[in-house]
């Protein structure tokens, strides 16, 4: 049977982990960094969880709250994002930051975590930006508009040779002047391209 929600005393933390102590018994629950740097022995605490099964092991993943473990989920359910990928997103970004990159089109944003390649911070993107909720401070129609103009952005700039990685971070740079047309963008993307890296 799943155990989907964990309420107990904190008995031990380390970085990642907890163990909460519920009717005499301890279970170790791995969390981002951000719920066990918070967490304090002997305190109370309530968390979202996901039971990981695998042939060799059982591993009990937990979260402060229940957008976090819809997340997490959905990363697992990308080919390729394991639970220690999908923790490890959730550790190095936030979940509001983490929504927004993935609603925004921004693969480079999660490139930046360790152990995310580029090929699976694209697939992350393609596979999870019609799913993920956006957090409360970005308008969902306004992120479907700039969806619409990134992929025509993306299309134009493919077209052109670019790679869909190269095009993926050009539109998000690009993105705060979304009410462009598409030839001006598509302009400003290639001196985007042709300016030095820094």
């Amino acid at each position: 049977m799943p155990i989907a929600r964990l309420r107990g005393t904190i008995d031990e933390q380390g970085d990642g982990w907890l163990i909460v102590g519920v009717g005499g018994v301890g279970l170790m629950a791995l969390v981002p960094s951000s719920t066990s740097d918070g967490a304090q022995p002997g305190a109370e605490v309530s968390l979202h969880t996901h039971l990981h099964v695998r042939e060799d092991a059982l591993t009990l993943y937990g979260f402060s709250s229940h957008e976090e473990l819809t997340l997490f989920e959905l990363l697992i359910g990308v080919s390729g994002v394991g639970p220690k990928a999908a923790l490890g997103l959730l550790s190095s970004l936030d979940y509001g930051r983490l929504a927004t990159a993935i609603v925004s089109g921004q693969a480079q944003v999660l490139r930046g975590v360790p152990g995310i390649g580029q090929k699976t911070a694209e697939r992350i993107v393609l596979d999870l930006r019609d799913k993920v909720v956006p957090p409360d401070d970005v308008a969902p129609a306004a992120s479907a508009k700039g969806r619409h103009e990134d992929s025509e952005l993306i299309a134009a700039l493919t077209g052109l040779g670019y790679t869909q990685s190269e095009a993926a971070e050009a539109a998000a740079r690009l993105s705060e002047n979304g009410d462009e047309p598409l030839e001006a963008r598509v302009r400003r993307a290639l001196q985007f391209f042709d300016a030095p890296a820094r």
